[in-house]
């Protein structure tokens, strides 16, 4: 039996509800209303999404990822810029990302890099770490603003989860299958 998983890092909940405020902002720009927002209990910082894995590819993970990761150490990561961001042929979503963050940038790698080694084929030559606020049809009449309301804030990259992906009725329903602590700041 085949998942669809994901690494992220999960966000406190002072930042979700930030978040969530902030695109309630965004709704005026939904003119047609064809954005599905996502609840703020289910915001996630995307590092890695795998697709479809095997049962036995969650243990390789688990181990090559305790191991790889087992010397990084939490960061800030700075969350300063909102985007229409369209992910696939049939999917765009809105959402918050962080600019040029460099320890973001390795960790996004080094998720690759874990489910390279795990064996895991994926196309992720235009992937960006985001939150995802909205999602809506590849195909639409969102028009984004040429001036994105301001969003500027931090949140502590502490662990990497794998997240399972089911579909649900109001959207997507995240389990968590195992969580990598990273080392602490001090």
């Amino acid at each position: 039996m085949d998942i669809r998983a994901f690494f992220a890092l999960a966000l406190p909940g002072s930042v979700a509800r930030w978040l969530a405020d902030y695109a309630d902002t965004l709704c005026q720009f939904d003119k047609q209303i064809e954005v599905n927002w996502v609840d703020a209990e289910s915001y996630h910082l995307t590092l890695c999404f795998l697709g479809e894995i095997s049962l036995e590819q969650i243990d390789q993970l688990e181990d090559i990822a305790r191991n790889k990761l087992a010397e990084v150490r939490s960061f800030q990561v700075r969350i300063n810029t909102a985007e229409y961001y369209p992910v696939s042929r049939q999917l765009a979503v809105i959402a918050a990302m962080s600019q040029e963050d460099e320890e973001l940038s390795a960790l996004n790698r080094s998720m690759m890099e874990i489910a390279l080694e795990a064996g895991i084929e994926f196309k992720e030559e235009d992937f960006k770490p985001h939150i995802t606020l909205g999602r809506l049809p590849a195909r639409n009449q969102f028009e984004p603003p040429e001036e994105w309301p301001t969003v500027d804030l931090f949140s502590l990259a502490d662990s990497v989860i794998l997240f399972q992906s089911k579909p649900g009725e109001r959207g997507s329903i995240y389990t968590p299958l195992f969580t990598i602590p990273l080392q602490d700041m001090a």
